[in-house]
């Protein structure tokens, strides 16, 4: 099967294959084949892109859609409240078919706005049968999603046998994959750390590490006394880490996930993209959780565009175009298939509206879609070839039913942990 995309704006996001005013995309089985100026394939199925800016797929390397029940709920709340709320007084109540509603409709809303590849953070840790909803509702949502199985907040039990359990059940899927969610070294020790990241190169999976540099905390110069820094592993945030520890990470490989709304918003501190440039390492940027903050990579870019550029002016638009696509997708361990619109990667493909009256007229097409692009702009979204929205809407997609099922599942765990749902809800940390 072909399919030809013609007379859009191409941004591929490949420095060999360049940007086009106007260019075409063939694809083939699912593959990116060709990218020209004009390709002749009469026996393709056309897909119009005339006023629309093509460009691969956005990658978001770090989300939690679980919580994407409470969306909103904690926009006011600091990180204590946050982990009070959401891992003390609200998961307790989470069954089996919330925790499918929520990463069903959170992989959806992603989708929606453009995030072909998704790293799903779980770390729910209530029981077999929540880790299979999960995965069953990424694999009923058409996106290319990685399932990042971790032991849950704050608990020292094992993971091994969950890890291969359902590495089992996802070996030979094609779009759903895995890796594991490692504990750092302020919440576990450094054998258990040593024995995950066995089982993980065991087993060919990355890992992702949420990390906290806060006060006299040294956790990357800890793992690289251990001999535990991997250029598999993705740390999540790593606020107020050292200059010398980012330039253990880079010379290790690593990578680094930011993400700016939640770590500004929360108290983390400020977000590492500049330092971490000047460490040597290409930083990735990621949602966190819609609790607290919007779920689209447009206003994530903006974010960490402005508050970088309000301290040294270094950072262009493109490199956060590469920090949310080309680099995600390395970090992911999924390059050389995704994160740019490269013949022989696969077709993880949106295209944006170029003639919508918040965008128009679009004289630069990078600037444009970091400085102004929104979820309203993704006009078309193709995973793997296969077009997953068209028009504006999500394809073959029953969003009606799921919204009530979505709104059953908040309404009875609100009600079953004891939580208004009207915006006067402060959840109080022990501190308190």
């Amino acid at each position: 099967m072909k399919t030809l995309l013609t007379g859009g704006t191409v941004v591929s996001m490949d420095p060999a294959v360049g940007d086009l005013d106007r260019g075409d995309v063939l694809i083939e089985d699912g593959v990116i084949v060709e990218v020209a100026e004009r390709v002749d394939a009469p026996d393709a199925e056309v897909i119009d892109a005339t006023d629309r800016i093509v460009m691969p797929g956005f990658v978001d390397n770090h989300r939690h859609t679980w919580q994407t029940a409470f969306r909103g709920i904690g926009a006011d709340w600091t990180f204590p409240e946050w982990a009070v709320a959401m891992h003390g007084t609200v998961k307790p109540h989470y069954r089996p078919e919330d925790v499918y509603s929520g990463t069903l409709l959170g992989r959806l809303e992603a989708l929606h706005s453009g995030v072909t590849t998704m790293l799903d953070w779980y770390h729910v840790a209530q029981g077999h049968e929540h880790e299979d909803a999960a995965v069953a509702a990424l694999r009923d949502a058409p996106g290319r999603s990685i399932f990042c199985l971790g032991a849950g907040w704050g608990t020292p039990d094992p993971v091994d046998a969950d890890i291969r359990r359902v590495r089992s059940d996802l070996a030979g899927d094609g779009l759903v994959t895995m890796a594991l969610g490692l504990r750092g070294p302020k919440d576990t020790s450094m054998d258990t750390v040593a024995r995950e990241l066995k089982l993980a190169a065991e087993l060919g999976l990355r890992t992702s590490l949420h990390i906290d540099a806060s006060g006299t905390r040294r956790p990357v110069a800890e793992l690289r006394e251990h001999g535990l820094l991997r250029d598999t592993t993705t740390f999540v945030h790593g606020n107020g880490m050292s200059d010398e520890e980012l330039r253990m990470l880079a010379d290790a490989g690593s990578s680094l996930s930011i993400s700016p709304d939640v770590e500004l918003k929360m108290g983390f501190g400020w977000p590492m993209t500049g330092r971490a440039l000047a460490a040597g390492l290409r930083p990735t940027l990621s949602i966190d959780d819609v609790p607290s903050v919007g779920g689209d990579m447009f206003s994530t870019m903006r974010t960490a565009f402005a508050v970088q550029r309000g301290l040294d002016g270094g950072l262009r638009s493109r490199d956060l175009l590469e920090f949310t696509t080309i680099d995600a997708a390395r970090s992911c361990g999924l390059d050389a298939r995704t994160g740019s619109i490269t013949p022989g990667k696969d077709a993880d493909v949106i295209l944006l509206r170029a003639d919508d009256l918040t965008v128009f007229p679009v004289t630069d097409p990078v600037a444009t879609v970091v400085s102004a692009g929104h979820p309203g702009l993704v006009d078309t979204v193709l995973v793997a070839g296969r077009v997953v929205k068209r028009d504006g809407a999500l394809v073959g997609v029953d969003l009606p039913a799921l919204r009530t099922r979505l709104l059953e599942s908040r309404n009875r765990i609100a009600a079953a942990a004891g939580i208004p749902l009207d915006g006067t809800w402060r959840p109080r940390p022990a501190s308190e």
